[in-house]
C-alpha cells in the first residue's frame, strides 16, 4: 500500500484498516472522487457514521416532534383537543438538518459505493444496482479486494 508523505495512503489509493476518525474525514476529502478504490472499512465506517448522524437528527426530530405536540395539547371535559396542537416552529430545525446532511453526503456516498465496486475489480456502474436494492449494497460492501482493482487508481491525480 503506497504512502503520502504523512505516513498515509493517497487519496487515489484505498486504505485498508483505516479508523473511523479517518474514514470520517478521507470520506469528505474525496468528495467527488469517483477514480480509484475504497477499502471495505472506508466503506463500512462511513456506513456507520452516516447511520449515527442520520438517527439523530431524523430521531431526534421525531422525538421533539411529539414530545412537543404532546406538551402543546389540552383536552376539554368531553377528550377533545384544545388550543393548538402544532409543534414549536424550532422542532423543524432538526428536519431541516437532516435534509441538508442528505443533500451534502449524496454525491460523495455515490462515490464512495462506486470506488467500493472498483476495488472488488468491478466497474463503477455496478453500484447503481446497490442504489436500488439493499442487499445488493451489503454484498458489494463485503467483496474482497482484488489486485485487478488497481487499474481504476490514478495516481497522476493525487
Amino acid at each position: 500500500m503506497p504512502t503520502g508523505p504523512d505516513g498515509t495512503p493517497p487519496l487515489w489509493a484505498p486504505w485498508y484498516g483505516i479508523g473511523f476518525l479517518d474514514a470520517f474525514t478521507r470520506f469528505f476529502k474525496k468528495y467527488a472522487r469517483f477514480d480509484g478504490r475504497a477499502s471495505r472499512s472506508e466503506f463500512w465506517y462511513w456506513i456507520l457514521a452516516n447511520a449515527i448522524v442520520t438517527s439523530v437528527l431524523f430521531g431526534g426530530f421525531y422525538v421533539a416532534l411529539f414530545a412537543t405536540i404532546a406538551s402543546h395539547t389540552a383536552f376539554d371535559a368531553y377528550g377533545q383537543p384544545v388550543g393548538s396542537t402544532a409543534p414549536d416552529p424550532w422542532v423543524f430545525l432538526l428536519l431541516a438538518l437532516y435534509v441538508v446532511w442528505v443533500l451534502v453526503t449524496l454525491v460523495p456516498s455515490i462515490a464512495l459505493g462506486w470506488r467500493r465496486v472498483h476495488d472488488a475489480a468491478l466497474a463503477g456502474p455496478f453500484w447503481l444496482i446497490a442504489m436500488f436494492s439493499g442487499v445488493a449494497a451489503i454484498v458489494f460492501g463485503v467483496l474482497e479486494p482484488s489486485p485487478a482493482g488497481a487499474q481504476y487508481d490514478r495516481p497522476d491525480q493525487g
